[in-house]
Order: C-alpha cells, then structure tokens, then sequence
C-alpha cells in the first residue's frame, strides 16, 4: 500500500456530505445503478439510516478511509442465505492495495459478526481491477450469468466469485482485528 494508511471505520451521521461527495466522484462504470446518480444528501441520509438499522444484524458496512480522508466505501450484506460483498473506491486510490486489504478487513469481520458460511460477489466481466482484488483474498471463481447487466448501453456478462469459510481462507484473515 505504499506509504498510505488505510483503515475502515464506522459510517457516522457526519459522513453524509463526504459520502455524497465520494458517490458523485467514484468511477461508476462498473457500479450497479441500484447507487443513484447522481447522489444526492438525502441518499446519503437513507443510507445512513440503513446502516445505522443493520450494522452486525444483517451488515458490515464500513468508510474507507485513507490518511484521514474518506476514500471509499465496503460492505457485505446478508441476502437470503448467502451475503454479498460490494465496494468503490476513489479512482486515485486505485491500483495501492488498498482495495485487497479492505476486502480482506471486512470479510474476516463479516465472517466472525454475521456468522457467514460464504461471501459471494457479483462483477461485471471486463472490471479486471476488481476480479484481482477478490482472488488475492481468496475467491474462487464459481460461474457467470451471460448478458446479464447492461450499463451505459454496454451488455456484460456478470462473473460470480465466492469466498468460503473454511481452514484454509481462515488462516488468510487470521490475524486482523
């Protein structure tokens, strides 16, 4: 991560203005459009309001943040019987490690909190950047979903990746508090 700290935090109320801020300036081209755009404060309040109600309930939701300044977004969030991770970060941040390590923060306080067998995510085919991140911490590749996302008039096939709870992924998160 070269010389930058990286640590995620709680979202607090606060956060609103810098979450709108990050939203309206993070490369969306291979976000889900569930993410409004553009973002506005009263999104970041909604929000807010979500993961004041589902934190370790049925939630890890957590800033990325970067020398002091909020850098990004991550959480993992239970969907029926699975929990999908999902995560964006400012593009100048991009290509430090930042993302691997906040991925693999947050999947070892997923597992531990929402006692989670599995974590899957869900990537558009050609983010190359984001399919990296998720085999250094882990993730095996488990299938995609052929034309299944269009974005800004593109169609994209939707990769599935996993990450299981088992021996030998655990002994990767050991170490993280």
């Amino acid at each position: 991560m070269d010389h930058l700290k990286m640590e995620l935090r709680h979202w607090v109320l606060s956060d609103a203005k810098e979450l709108t801020n990050l939203c309206n300036a993070v490369n969306r081209h291979y976000l889900s459009d569930r993410l409004p755009n553009p973002y506005t404060e009263k999104d970041a309040e909604e929000w807010m309001k979500k993961v004041s109600e589902n934190e370790a309930v049925s939630g890890i939701y957590r800033a990325i943040v970067c020398d002091g300044k909020l850098i990004g977004s991550i959480s993992v969030e239970k969907k029926d019987d699975d929990a999908e991770i999902g995560y964006m970060l400012l593009n100048e941040y991009a290509n430090k490690g930042i993302a691997t390590e906040a991925v693999k923060q947050v999947c070892t306080i997923a597992f531990k909190v929402l006692s989670l067998e599995q974590i899957t995510a869900n990537v558009f085919q050609p983010n190359i950047a984001s399919i990296r991140v998720l085999l250094n911490n882990g993730f095996k590749y488990k299938g995609a979903i052929t034309n299944a996302v269009i974005k800004d008039g593109t169609v994209y096939d939707l990769l599935i990746y996993v990450l299981t709870k088992d021996n030998e992924n655990l002994a990767r998160f050991k170490n993280i508090k």
